[in-house]
Order: structure tokens, then sequence, then C-alpha cells
């Protein structure tokens, strides 16, 4: 290995900056549709760090022209291996809405724009469709013998059979399209760099956990004598149907989607097979999850948390700069959300030195405004939560109800809150990121402190919808739920004598959402005076139970046909019952957000506005 001191400093994002640097090679070279952001809650940032760490020379290729060769041709072939990435999201999710049409906007761009120039051709966006395949082509046509590694939550999205709603259909694993060597799936820390070690010395990639790889048939049998040609589900394999016989049977999707969701949650080490054509595609148990200080140590790297000279003024790092992420992982499966299966459903917290180490080198920075603008992540109310069995099969930890052996350490967020509060040049301290109202309940001190201290204008929540028959779909708690916690809202306003501005999230167009569970929608939420204006059409992602439901027009559990809202009028037509119903009304002009009023108080109100 070729020892480079770890610096704090930006990689080298073109080979003039690498020969700047005295280096006359490169050991990995780094390809993300992002615009490089040395910030952790950047997955391309976290690998580059974590490869730096172990010595390793590592170079950034960003948002590189795709109509030829000329960007990706400027470094000579990698020494060890090239990693691509799409970026923070599947490409055709940050080019496109979920009705199919091209965004106007990329947070992910310098200055939030998806063009290069004035030219709005799909060849002049700064990030192509389905980027993992076109990188993956560029950089083999100048890297020759060189592996060539997928990973983010692109590849790890589909990496089996998966949808792709802009073309609406089924596509074959992005592995096989792209002719790649490997996909990391989930977090790839270990992986990556157990992938360089083996570079380094020469041995095969095969078997590492945490990747898939692809092979032919006679491959396969190579490569796992024990199958012995034999291609039936037992204790070591699990056999997924192929991409054609889920073409020719397209219920069969549905039964792949939740047989991986599955396997995933249960941390199986069952290896996973799917044929895709003339090749299959192999995932190999999970890597497992990282341990508190081994998070810890992730999040103590160098990161600067800033962009490159060259590219100023990413809308994605003004929102998160001064953020900090204090856990990952989210047990609450909701049937649309790609989180669980992405980070996986346990949950690992950073320790509180650890945090409140951050968030002190965030506060010394000259830049700093004051305001630590989120201590969250996937579900921020996940944080010091852990198994009382220390893990089940199941992992569902929060649907139909929360798990009894679900420990909760209200104390723990609380001494989080307050010493990070303490912290000098810190003033204002926020929880932006969404949590979950059952925990909430759960934990009524910290509830109050958070409504009353360390919300930024509105407290989020995702309620989603209120009808009971599409939240089981969602995988998520009924609707009393809702009501239950806007009761405890307005108690806690009535005893602060404040009003509490809460902005829930709502998805209309679910599988199984028909006009009628929309107009219930309305309704319930014009019952609760929520105004809302944070809601969407759902769109179907890659690698989720609801997209599968989606194509399929089937229920999950009993396989019976379900209603689907899928051409554009069916879709409109419930976006329109909210919009009327909910949006039409008055919104509060300071806030912009949310109020909910008395007008839901069980109890005569006093003419007051807000609780």
């Amino acid at each position: 290995m070729s020892q480079q001191p770890l610096q704090s400093s930006l990689p080298p994002l073109s080979w003039q900056e690498c020969k700047q640097r005295g280096w006359n090679e490169i050991d990995v070279l780094l390809i993300t549709g992002d615009a490089y952001v040395d910030h952790p809650s950047f997955g391309i940032a976290i690998i580059c760090r974590v490869l730096e760490d172990q010595g390793y020379k590592v170079a950034i290729l960003s948002q590189p022209r795709y109509d030829s060769p000329q960007d990706f041709a400027q470094y000579p072939t990698p020494r060890l291996f090239c990693g691509i990435s799409a970026g923070n999201l599947d490409s055709v999710v940050a080019n496109y809405s979920s009705s199919g049409r091209v965004r106007n906007s990329d947070s992910y761009s310098p200055d939030g724009n998806p063009w290069r120039g004035d030219n709005r051709s799909r060849s002049d966006r700064r990030r192509p469709d389905r980027a993992s395949i076109i990188y993956t082509a560029l950089a083999k046509s100048c890297y020759k013998n060189c592996p060539i590694v997928l990973g983010g939550i692109e590849a790890s999205l589909r990496r089996f059979v998966h949808y792709d709603y802009k073309q609406d259909k089924l596509r074959a694993s992005i592995l096989t399209d792209a002719k790649a060597d490997l996909i990391i799936f989930g977090m790839g820390e270990r992986a990556i760099k157990e992938i360089a070690q083996r570079c380094e010395e020469g041995i095969t990639l095969d078997g590492i956990r945490g990747t898939c790889q692809r092979f032919t048939e006679k491959e396969l049998d190579e490569h796992l004598p024990t199958l012995a040609g034999e291609r039936t589900n037992n204790r070591e394999f699990l056999f997924l149907p192929s991409l054609a016989e889920i073409e020719k049977e397209t219920g069969l999707f549905l039964d792949a989607e939740i047989a991986v969701d599955n396997h995933a949650r249960a941390q199986s080490r069952q290896t996973v097979l799917q044929k895709q054509q003339s090749q299959w595609i192999i995932q190999h148990p999970a890597a497992k999850s990282l341990s508190e200080s081994e998070l810890d140590a992730v999040y103590a790297l160098p990161f600067l948390r800033t962009s490159h000279k060259s590219q100023k003024n990413i809308p994605a790092l003004q929102m998160i700069k001064d953020s900090v992420t204090i856990v990952r992982g989210c047990a609450g499966n909701c049937s649309f959300c790609a989180i669980t299966r992405h980070q996986g459903a346990e949950i690992v917290s950073r320790s509180h030195r650890s945090i409140v180490k951050e968030c002190k080198l965030i506060a010394e920075e000259e830049n700093f405004h004051g305001t630590i603008s989120d201590l969250g992540g996937p579900t921020a109310n996940l944080y010091g939560t852990k198994c009382r069995i220390g893990g089940c099969n199941k992992r569902d930890c929060l649907f139909p109800k929360t798990c009894p052996n679900l420990e909760i350490d209200e104390e723990r967020f609380l001494r989080l809150l307050k010493d990070v509060s303490s912290l000098k040049g810190v003033k204002h301290l926020f929880v932006s990121s969404g949590m979950r109202m059952e925990l909430l309940l759960k934990t009524p001190r910290l509830m109050e402190k958070i409504i009353a201290e360390h919300t930024p204008g509105a407290l989020k929540i995702a309620p989603e919808h209120t009808n009971d028959e599409v939240l089981t779909l969602m995988h998520k708690e009924s609707h009393d739920l809702l009501v239950r916690f806007i009761e405890r809202c307005r108690e806690i306003a009535k005893k602060r004598k404040k009003p509490i501005y809460i902005s829930p999230y709502i998805i209309t167009s679910h599988p199984g959402s028909t006009l009628k569970h929309a107009k219930c929608l309305a309704e319930d939420l014009k019952k609760l005076d929520l105004k809302v204006r944070a809601f969407q059409d759902f769109t179907p992602t890659p690698g989720t139970i609801s997209t599968a439901m989606y194509v399929t027009e089937r229920h999950p559990q009993s396989k019976k046909s379900l209603f689907v809202p899928k051409n554009i009028s069916e879709r409109k037509a419930q976006r329109n019952i909210v919009e009327k119903e909910v949006l039409s009304r008055e919104f509060d002009k300071k806030k912009s957000k949310v109020q909910v009023s008395e007008k839901f108080s069980r109890k005569p109100g006093k003419g007051k506005k807000g609780f």
C-alpha cells in the first residue's frame, strides 16, 4: 500500500491537482453524479475519507461529461479499482418527477442547475439517466483491466430485477446492464476497505460480504460448488424468481421483493441468487453493521464540510452543512421507503462524546452562525433505541404497534440536547429530521423539550395518510396515532401558552388508494385543522414493496387484486381533492407551514388561535 498520510484538505478533483501533490499515480478513482461535497451526509465523501484513512491515494471525478470519454481520460488507470456512484439519489429520481417530467432543479449540482449551459438537452445534463451504467461504460473504455465497483443508492436498490418508472418497465440488475465487476449494497465502509486490500494483495474479489457479483451458469457452479447444479432454496441459498419468470408472470416480482425484504431484515446469512438472461446475480450476505465505536470513527474523519472551489453554491450543502448525523438505520420498514433496504433495520447510534465533539468543531468554524440545523438521521428519535432481546428475524419494531422489546432511552437524548446546546457559540439547536410520533408519545419529556426549544418553526411528522386501509399497505400505524399525537401537542401548547406549528408529510395515490380514500384523507386533515404543504404523489422508485404493489397491482399479503392509480388523470384526481379541501384554506402568513388550532379540541375552546 502507498502510505499517503491523511490530509485535512479536499481530495483532488482532477489529474492536475493530483500532480500538484506530487502523485504520479492514483490508487482509487471515485466517480459521482453529484458535485463533490466533503461532508459525511454524502456517501462518496465517506468512502473517500475511509480509503484515505487506510493510506490510499484517492481522486474524485465529479459530474463528468458523458458525451465523450474526455473527462475520464484525464486520469491514468487507477492502480487498484474504480468506484462509481450515481450520487446521493437514484439518477432517474434526481432527473424526473413522479409523473416523468424533467426536473428543473438539482440540489446536488452547482447553483441547483441540472444543466451545464443554456442548451437544455438530455446530453447537456450534469447527470445522465441511469448514471451507473453510463459511467461504467466510459470507465471501462479508458481504464483497461481495472475492476469497476458500483455503489450508492442507485446501484444498491437496482441490484436485482427492478422497476424503472421513467421507462415504465422492469429491468435486469444494473450489474448485468453495466457489466461492472461488483456492487456494494447498503452501507459500504467495511466492503470498500476489503476490496481495496484484496486489490492491493492481488486476491480475488469473490465472496466479499456486502457485495454482489455476476456469473455465467458455468462460473456459478465453479464458484459455488455446493450448488452442484441444484437451483432450489435451502439453508445456504435463496433463489429469487428469474427475470424471464417475472416477465412471464408479473406477480412474481412482488414475491421477489418481499423475499429480499424479509432476508435483509432477518440479517440472513443465505446467499441470494437471481438469474438475469444468461447470467446470475449473486448477493453475498450483508456486511455486519458498524459498531458504535466504528461509526464514531467514521464521523471523526477530517471532513471539511464544504465543496470544491470549482463547484460553488450546492443547495444540498447549504441545507445540511451544520447538521450532524446521530443515528444510522431505520426499523420503521415503511413500504414506500428504501432506507431500511439500504441502511438496514438495525439501529446504530453514535456515542454522546462523538456527537458533542463534532458539534464543538462546527461551532468553532469561522463561518458558523450559531445554529446547529439538525441532530438527526433517517428517524431522529430512534437515537439511543435498542432491542431488549438483542434482535429478531422480523426486525419490525414499529408496526402494527411499537414492539415491547424496543428500549427507548429518553434520558440519553435529553442529555445530548442539553450538552450540545451549552457549547460555546451554539445559539440554536434544532432537530429537523423527521420523527416517529409513536416514539415521541412514549417520551413525553423529550417531546416537550423538542417542541419548546429545538423545533425550527414547525415540527416535522410523517403520517403519510389518514385512512387505515391505506396506512396498513404503507406499513404504518393507524390514524388513531395521529389523533392522539395532535391531542398531546394541544396539551403542551396550552401549558406553554404558545401555538405549535406542525408540518405533516402526505403521500397521495399510493397503491390501494382510491378517490374515496383521498376524500377521507382530506376530511380527516380538515377535522384536525392540519394545513398541508409537504405532499407528493407516490413515486414507484426501485427497491420498495410499494413499487412492487404498483407494478403487480396485488396486495402484498393476500395477493388479491389491488387498485393502483397509475395514469395521470387518476393521480391528478386524488391530488386535486387534497389541494381543494386542504390547501385552499388560508395559510398562516408568517409561518407558511401549518398551525394546529383549537378547532379539533374535544373540549370547548376559548376562541384563541393555536393551542
